[in-house]
Parts: C-alpha cells; structure tokens; sequence
C-alpha cells in the first residue's frame, strides 16, 4: 500500500513578480476661453458689501429706523423717546463736556480694575500650569466665586472699603478675574505638545516657558478672555455706579443714568445708555479687533 503526498506549494521565490499595470499618461489640452476673460472684477456695490463697516453700519440704520418708528407709534416720550430726541441728548451732552466728563470717570475706574483682575488672572493661570497645587487652587477658586455675581458683593464692598472707588475696584476685579482665567488656562492646555517639547529643549522654564511658548499658542483663548471680562466689568461698573451714585452723589456714566431717571429726562438716559454702547462698540473695532489682526491672524493661527 503506497502512500502519497500532496506535493509542496511554489515557493514564493519561483513566482513572478506582480506588476501593476500602468496607466497611459494623457495630456489634455485647455480649450481657449475666447471672448471671456479670466478675472472679472466684481461689480461696485458687491466691493461696497464687502466693507465690514458698511454692513455694521446698515445693521445699525436698521435697528435706529425700527426705534423710531416705534416711538412715534407709541407716542409717549418719557416712557420711550424718538431716536432723534435721543441723538440730540447725546450731541448736547457731549457738547457740553458733562457726558464726557462722566465717561472719563468710568473709564478711569474700570481700567483700574481691568488691569488688576489681567494680572490676578496670569498669576493663576501661571500657578495653574507650573505646579499641582495651582491646579487644585485655580480649580477650587472658580468653581466658588465665578458663579457669584460681582454685583451680589457690593455690600461687602461697602462695608470693607467704603464708598470710593475701592469698592468699585474690588468688584471689578470679581467680575474680570475669574472667567478671564479659565479662558486662559483651557488656552494653555490645548496647546499642541509639540511646542511644549520644543519650549523645555530650548531650557524655558517658569515664566520664560509661559511667556515664549504657552502664551502665543494660547493667544486666541486669552483674547476671548479679554473680551468676556472686558464686557463682564463694563456692565458691573454701570451697575454699580448706580448704587453708589444713589449713596453718594457722584459717579460716572452710571451715576448720570440714575440722576436723569430721577429727573425723568427720559431722552437723557437713553444718551447714558446710548454712549455705554458707542463705548463698547469702539473698544471692540478699535481695540480687540486691532489686537487680532496685528497678532493672531497675522501669524495664521485663526481666520
């Protein structure tokens, strides 16, 4: 009885080669475009659209037509002056240097406590990304007072610093402090390992690590967080110039707001009102705006 054995596979030594077949290269050639031309220029009013300012400008005619026309169909100036009305109010106001007068006050006191609550902030964040215990400090402190309203810690204001721009300040630095980390230090953590390697290379540590390398990757957070607290501490400054205008019988625009209201020139208010917004609209396109485009959008890192 013979026994017999399948025969062993082909090596795969002694196969062919697989060869991929190739493709035939083909060169097309462009048909002429003839009569078209190949760049036209857009027509004047779509290069007019384009203008950023031009449709905040309509956007603001709009909302300025809408206030007028529904003053004048409610017909009732001390409840809801005309756009007009309130236009002249401004226009007087500033004419006679009252209305800048209270707003160079204002202003004085926020940027005081916006730059304190900016350096509160950095030193945090800075603490936060060198050593454990930051982390657990910056973690624990914003989770207690960012959800406290600045303006809930006015009596306590009150009675630590008295009426006076202390009080003012320490309540500004509430209100910019604590979101203005937070966007920093999530800016910090999504920055890319890769730069953080590079950055300990190069022997960085300390501040020089979070000023060269955590600090422009992390730029576009940290602007958010300028605008938010810039924001945050414009209305709390408002708000709390209205109490303290009402005890003491001074203040900036806050103050102007609450001395008309009790007057009941209406049209007045509005004009407070209206150059608390012309204020924040210049801070954003002169100043952030600028801030962006001179630095992250210059580098690339955002559109």
């Amino acid at each position: 009885m013979s026994t017999t054995f399948p025969s062993p596979a082909p090596s795969l030594a002694l196969q062919p080669p697989l060869t991929p077949p190739i493709r035939p290269e083909i060169e097309r050639g462009l048909e002429p475009l003839g009569s078209i031309a190949p760049e036209q220029p857009l027509p004047l009013a779509a290069r007019i659209w384009q203008q950023a300012w031009v449709r905040k400008f309509v956007i603001l005619a709009v909302l300025a037509a809408l206030w007028e026309l529904t003053a004048r169909w409610q017909d009732n100036d001390l409840l809801l002056p005309t756009f007009m009305q309130t236009a002249k109010a401004l226009v007087e106001g500033l004419a006679t240097g009252e209305l800048l007068q209270k707003a160079a006050i204002s202003l004085s006191v926020l940027l005081k406590g916006y730059f304190a609550g900016i350096v509160g902030a950095f030193v945090l964040t800075t603490l936060a990304v060198s050593t454990q215990f930051g982390r657990d400090l910056l973690s624990t402190l914003t989770s207690m007072f960012n959800p406290l309203p600045a303006i809930a810690l006015l009596p306590l204001a009150l009675l630590w610093f008295g009426l006076g721009q202390g009080s003012l300040v320490f309540v500004l630095i509430h209100s910019v402090l604590w979101p203005l980390a937070l966007n920093t230090y999530a800016g910090f953590q999504a920055v890319p390992e890769t730069l953080r390697m590079a950055g300990r290379n190069y022997g960085l540590t300390g501040i020089r690590y979070v000023l060269q390398i955590l600090v422009p990757a992390a730029l576009p957070s940290i602007l958010s967080g300028l605008k938010i607290g810039w924001a945050f501490a414009w209305r709390t400054l408002i708000a709390a110039e209205l109490v303290f205008g009402a005890s003491s019988g001074k203040g900036g625009l806050g103050w102007y707001i609450f001395q008309n209201r009790n007057e009941l020139y209406t049209d007045k208010v509005f004009a407070g009102l209206a150059l608390v917004i012309i204020i924040g609209l210049l801070v954003e396109s002169l100043g952030f705006h600028t801030l962006e485009r001179l630095t992250v959008r210059r580098w690339g890192v955002q559109r």
